[in-house]
């Protein structure tokens, strides 16, 4: 008898924690974190300038981490909570989509083949694809990567636009931007291309390479969501629209943008 009762306990305690047996990823967001007035956000923690982890105190920094922060603070008060999980290029819908997180803020771009299967809050940073090459590289645009060999990253769609610009070039996809870097430097490849922003980043670590070719696409970034949850959508768009009219965006806009070399912050700008 007591066993039968362990177990009815059991059993009530998981249909509670999981909304009356609805998975977390069908719970409605919007109400989950006002409960527990946190947020939860998946981060990249290789790409310096939008989501970096420090190896001074291990904490993630950069505009992704400060937009999820003012976010937080704009949809729950000054007293809400932003949680941050690591995530990659490949992780990010599947961690979105099991419910380990609220949202993800990790330079993604808002494309019609992931708004098949997640929504996205409307844009929040405008960035364009670009290339990474040595200083010393004969690469100027993307007319001169027929017959070159280019570098990408899994899960990011930089892969696909090279192929469509550049149909004789050579792409070859490694699973991180660090693993992507060090091929570059070794010669494994001869340009590393992905959004502007996260190439900016790389050449500000890595001083003897440089950003090259303007922008051949629009990649504007959005903070992704799990289908069918509406309220929490809007909250997120509502925040960044605050953010924009009272100043803050422009202001950590400049904080992560405003001394890099060849990076047009001002262009980005909202009106």
């Amino acid at each position: 008898m007591k066993k039968k009762f362990w177990l009815f306990s059991l059993l009530a305690g998981l249909l509670l924690l999981t909304g009356c047996g609805r998975s977390l990823s069908d719970q409605s967001v919007l109400d989950n974190v006002k409960r527990t007035n946190t947020i939860s956000w998946g981060v990249k923690g290789d790409v310096k300038l939008f989501g970096l982890i420090d190896v001074k105190d291990g904490q993630q920094k950069g505009f992704d981490v400060d937009m999820a922060k003012a976010i937080t603070r704009h949809i729950l008060g000054p007293t809400g909570k932003a949680e941050f999980t690591t995530t990659t290029s490949q992780s990010r819908v599947p961690l979105l989509k099991n419910g380990n997180v609220d949202a993800v803020i990790a330079t993604m771009s808002i494309t019609p083949e992931r708004e098949k299967v997640i929504s996205f809050s409307k844009s929040y940073f405008d960035a364009g694809q670009s290339l990474l090459v040595p200083k010393n590289s004969s690469i100027h645009s993307v007319k001169d990567l027929n017959g070159k060999t280019v570098i990408g990253v899994v899960g990011a769609n930089s892969v696909a636009n090279v192929k469509k610009v550049a149909p004789k070039a050579r792409v070859i996809e490694l699973q991180d931007y660090a693993q992507a870097m060090n091929a570059l430097k070794s010669h494994q490849g001869d340009a590393l291309t992905t959004d502007n922003g996260i190439l900016f980043g790389l050449a500000v670590q890595n001083p003897g390479f440089q950003v090259r070719g303007g922008t051949f696409t629009v990649e504007p970034y959005g903070v992704a969501v799990n289908k069918g949850q509406t309220g929490f959508t809007e909250a997120v768009d509502k925040a960044v629209l605050e953010m924009q009219h009272d100043g803050e965006y422009n202001r950590l806009i400049k904080k992560w943008f405003g001394d890099v070399p060849g990076f047009k912050y001002k262009e980005l700008y909202r009106k």
